[in-house]
């Protein structure tokens, strides 16, 4: 997947691990089940609006919190393309990177970027586009490894292709 299209889910600051996915949906690691619960806490109408394609547009500290890598399994498996925010904790950085979710931190995009709005993202150049108010933002590209981590499916697939 070189780009991503979708209408946006909008969040602020601090959105994290337990409203992602609720710690009471933790006794699966199923996608297509966490996928059923996912940002229910903060958005309980997300997984019936969510479309595949569709975009996450968070500020600061997305996936603060616990470790679980349930968080972007969840966020992933509900359809989601891609999660753009100002910053993102660390560990759900790079459990994201690990399941394949793409990721992409800019902070102009972060703070401008509306719910609802249509927004493209390419992912070999970063380039983060506003269809609806036709703004671009340069965002952060991935490296070619991490990319190559993302189009796999995530580490274990990438892995598993090398073999």
């Amino acid at each position: 997947m070189k780009e991503a299209r979708g209408t946006v889910f909008r969040y602020g600051d601090n959105v994290d691990t337990d409203v992602i996915i609720p710690a009471r949906y933790l006794a699966t690691s199923e996608p297509a089940e966490l996928a059923k619960h996912c940002m229910e806490d903060i958005d309980r109408d997300f997984v019936k609006k969510v479309k595949p394609g569709d975009i996450i547009v968070a500020s600061k500290n997305f996936g603060c919190g616990s470790s679980r890598e349930h968080a972007p399994i969840a966020i992933k498996a509900a359809g989601v393309s891609v999660v753009i925010a100002e910053t993102f904790a660390r560990i759900f950085y790079r459990n994201a990177i690990n399941i394949g979710l793409p990721i992409v931190e800019c902070k102009e995009a972060a703070e401008e970027i509306k719910a609802g709005d249509t927004v493209s993202v390419n992912f070999d150049t970063g380039i983060i586009t506003d269809e609806t108010t036709g703004k671009t933002y340069q965002g952060q590209s991935f490296p070619p490894f991490m990319q190559q981590l993302i189009d796999a499916g995530g580490l274990i697939p990438y892995i598993n292709s090398r073999e």
